[in-house]
């Protein structure tokens, strides 16, 4: 028997509904607006240092393509999750995930690249952003077919999170401050502890949710990640 997964609807139910100023769910919405402004600091970097000044660090141009992707795909998590979170459900939660689910598969392409070969990272970027969102859609599909199944979209998260740990222990980078990425790792757990005790976080005071935390943590670790690449050099040939 297959495995398969449904979306748990109570997902949908966050501990600070409070509306602000006539926008739902104020605090879990608002706080995508970093993310959006990181993705796109991402992006200003990145096109800063193609065009003229080297503000990031890259010993082949082609490096750049999975952190185009990366940030990129940060920015539209920014945008679609205050979409999700104006009105919660299903069919608003896709274009949450899908963002999310690039966003990590590129994360994945650019550690090969720096810890295995530039080839091997640029050779399977696009078929690992192809897979991450599908498998998106495929849960969607599969919901309206009536066999709902969120296995593949967990592979392409966490599955790019233990791919990203298993380099980073097992594969030295060709630049220095590669430890940093052990810190985005950090943050993202925490974020993800936050996501879980959303409810608890919040009864401490009512000031701020576990899930509004998790953005904010989320967001940290992507600045953590552009300071790895303003910060870094070349160090050794793989």
């Amino acid at each position: 028997m297959s495995l398969r997964i449904e979306q748990d609807q109570r997902y949908h139910s966050f501990a600070d509904d409070r509306t602000w100023s006539g926008i739902d769910n104020a605090a879990n919405t608002l706080s995508n607006l970093p993310l959006l402004a990181i993705g796109l600091l991402g992006l200003v970097l990145l096109w800063r240092n193609s065009a003229a000044t080297r503000t990031l660090r890259f010993e082949v141009p082609a490096e750049r393509y999975a952190y185009w992707a990366l940030f990129g795909a940060v920015a539209l998590t920014g945008v679609g999750s205050m979409y999700y979170h104006l009105a919660p459900d299903d069919a608003r939660l896709v274009w949450d995930r899908l963002p999310i689910s690039l966003a990590f598969t590129a994360l994945v392409a650019a550690m090969l690249s720096e810890r295995v070969s530039v080839n091997a990272g640029t050779r399977l970027l696009l078929p690992l952003l192809l897979f991450g969102a599908g498998s998106v859609f495929y849960w969607r599909w599969s919901a309206l077919q009536g066999a709902e199944n969120l296995v593949p979209y967990g592979i392409a998260q966490y599955g790019s999170i233990l791919a990203v740990f298993v380099l980073a222990v097992t594969r030295r980078s060709r630049y220095t401050h590669g430890g940093y990425v052990f810190g985005v790792l950090v943050l993202y757990a925490l974020a993800k502890a936050a996501e879980m005790l959303d409810t608890s976080i919040f009864e401490l005071g009512r000031i701020v949710s576990g899930h509004t935390l998790k953005h904010l943590l989320a967001g940290m670790a992507v600045l953590l990640l552009i300071r790895m690449l303003q910060v870094r050099s070349f160090a050794r040939t793989l």
